[in-house]
């Protein structure tokens, strides 16, 4: 089946997963919004493409405050958008057994990049969604350390994870209210893209050509979105997520609906 969506905003497409993603929505005739931090980035982008079938908007998610005005933004110039890919990320190696090598900084903009910032453009953006006619979506491009961490980036697996927690929550919510807002969420292996390059881990050699070729991953996430499927877990994070997410999953459900039943006992 086709891909659903008319207009598609990409969050973090200068670079990776989000600009490969905005190759392949443009490729297959979709009209696309692209917004990243470098503008250099998404002017080449939209050159390439053509103005007719991209926008572009600089914005840096870690920019919290402005989130609001930026969603405004974007909505009042595409009231006919139904679609948002949430991809940007960030990765740092982190040893805390030499507390004295860590800057907490770097760690705070990690965890907002990776989480917070998600949450919020989530909140941005849902009223828009849920007063479309037709279905609309809210994607999230999380990890296999979202669900499996790896010791050399705590905060890494840990911030995808508080991501996980936040979509699982949220696909319930939204599927209980206003409006027919479908949530997804891409679990990526890991992928050869600068999210390991040397600027970012300099520790590493050729760190970009970690993991599994980049457009071979897009290809299968692509076919995954066009049949329709919310849970999209790819190569190794596939085996993670068949061997204990879904068993996870139900717990989360049989849970939720406990809960629910005890809570009507106490919400006014």
């Amino acid at each position: 089946m086709p891909f659903e969506y008319k207009k598609v905003l990409v969050i973090g497409a200068t670079s990776g997963i989000g600009k490969e993603l905005a190759n392949k929505l443009v490729e297959n005739g979709t009209s696309l919004i692209i917004a990243g931090r470098r503008k250099e980035n998404l002017d080449a982008f939209v050159q390439y493409h053509g103005a007719e079938k991209v926008k572009s908007k600089v914005f840096d998610v870690m920019q919290l405050d402005q989130i609001p005005q930026f969603a405004s933004e974007i909505i009042a110039e595409n009231p006919d958008l139904d679609c948002i890919f949430v991809n940007s990320g960030i990765q740092r190696p982190f040893d805390f057994s030499k507390p004295e090598t860590v800057d907490l900084d770097i760690f705070d903009q990690e965890l907002i990049t990776n989480y917070t910032a998600a949450v919020r453009i989530s909140k941005a953006f849902i009223p828009h969604l849920q007063k479309q006619q037709t279905q609309t979506a809210l994607a999230f491009t999380t990890s296999q350390m979202a669900l499996v961490p790896m010791m050399r980036c705590p905060n890494y697996g840990a911030s995808k994870a508080a991501l996980h927690h936040f979509i699982l929550a949220l696909r319930t919510q939204l599927n209980d209210g206003p409006g027919n807002v479908k949530v997804l969420e891409i679990y990526p292996p890991a992928v050869q893209t600068e999210l390991h390059d040397a600027k970012h881990q300099p520790d590493l050699k050729d760190g970009h050509l970690i993991g599994m070729p980049l457009q071979e991953f897009v290809d299968e996430v692509w076919t995954c979105v066009s049949n329709g499927e919310d849970q999209i877990a790819i190569g190794s994070a596939k085996d993670i997520y068949e061997a204990f997410e879904l068993k996870r999953q139900e717990l989360y459900q049989a849970m939720t609906e406990m809960l629910s039943d005890v809570l009507k006992q106490f919400l006014r």
